[in-house]
């Protein structure tokens, strides 16, 4: 009896078909609606393979439901969305799609930072609601991108990624990481700092550390309180490694410049969430990695990387 895979999300047909021939294949069959938890529980009962998206918690619950349960895999570069853990207890495989994202999510985030320092959504919404009555000097004025300084918190792929087109744009770089990257530094330019000199020196925060119960709320009050009253905060990390209520406060009270967002701790977040109520607040609902050639990519070697842990052979980028 061949084994099972059960998908969470609706797939294009073409990756479905390459797991086809080795495999018995069942799949939430839409795209727009996450899979409803208690379908989740039940499809799991007899899957030998899971291939999953952000939107789903692999939490013991889950585990406990799947005792045939042999791979996880993660169509997602981050993975706290599962316990690995308790995945590694059982011994089941955890795999995620690390390299095939990175620069797709480094265009979007200097994209964020540049429509948020330059006021573009505002600016667009002022034009089309009918406000554009004149041209005034002070009029929608932004922040300078070209020679600000721009700090980096995480500095694996993605951050390189970023910080290789902030040098383009002549900015000054520092960056914080658990660990210096001297090849990194000679190749963009960037230099090392300790996370406090990051945050009181920069013009721009982008924060592009992977989501761990270490750097929760990394960013909170007393950080934000050491960032310039004219800085710009981005994060197209995880939302969890900034405090929602501390930012808030911090726009609010102006003692921060703008911040642009491409993730939130709760998602899809609330649209009462009083981040979205700001006027110097950009939002997006989790796009890094959106674009249609990486998309198609993350699902390819999702599959690539269960269909292989299951048959035992090639290539398996596991996380535990």
């Amino acid at each position: 009896m061949r084994e099972k895979i059960y998908i969470t999300r609706k797939l294009p047909a073409g990756i479905v078909k390459k797991l086809e021939g080795n495999f018995y294949i069942d799949m939430w069959d839409q795209e727009e609606k996450a899979i409803p938890r208690d379908v989740l529980l039940d499809k799991v009962k007899d899957s030998q393979g899971l291939l999953c998206m952000l939107t789903e918690t692999i939490d013991q619950e889950v585990l406990e439901s799947a005792p045939n349960l042999k791979v996880i895999s993660n169509m997602a570069v981050g993975y706290n969305n599962i316990d690995v853990e308790e995945a590694t207890k059982r011994g089941i495989a955890v795999t995620n799609t690390p390299g095939v994202l990175t620069e797709t999510t480094a265009d979007l985030t200097f994209a964020l930072l540049m429509a948020t320092a330059r006021r573009l959504v505002e600016a667009s919404d002022y034009l089309r609601e009918g406000q554009w009555k004149t041209w005034s000097p002070m009029q929608l004025t932004g922040m300078d991108i070209h020679g600000a300084t721009l700090g980096i918190i995480g500095f694996g792929r993605i951050g390189q990624a970023v910080a290789k087109r902030a040098a383009g744009f002549g900015m000054n770089i520092l960056y914080y990481n658990r660990s210096r990257k001297p090849e990194a530094e000679r190749q963009t330019g960037a230099q090392f700092s300790e996370l406090d000199d990051v945050l009181r020196e920069s013009d721009f925060i982008s924060i592009l550390l992977p989501y761990s119960s270490e750097v929760h709320h990394l960013i909170s009050a007393k950080e934000l309180s050491l960032m310039k009253k004219t800085a710009i905060l981005v994060n197209t990390a995880r939302g969890g490694i900034v405090n929602e209520d501390a930012l808030y406060d911090a726009l609010k009270n102006e003692n921060i410049w703008a911040a642009g967002l491409d993730v939130f701790e709760k998602e899809p977040v609330n649209p009462n969430n009083p981040l979205l109520k700001l006027p110097n607040v950009v939002t997006l609902p989790h796009i890094g990695s959106a674009s249609i050639a990486t998309r198609m990519k993350m699902a390819e070697l999702a599959a690539e990387n269960l269909h292989n842990a299951l048959v035992g052979s090639g290539d398996v980028k596991r996380v535990n």
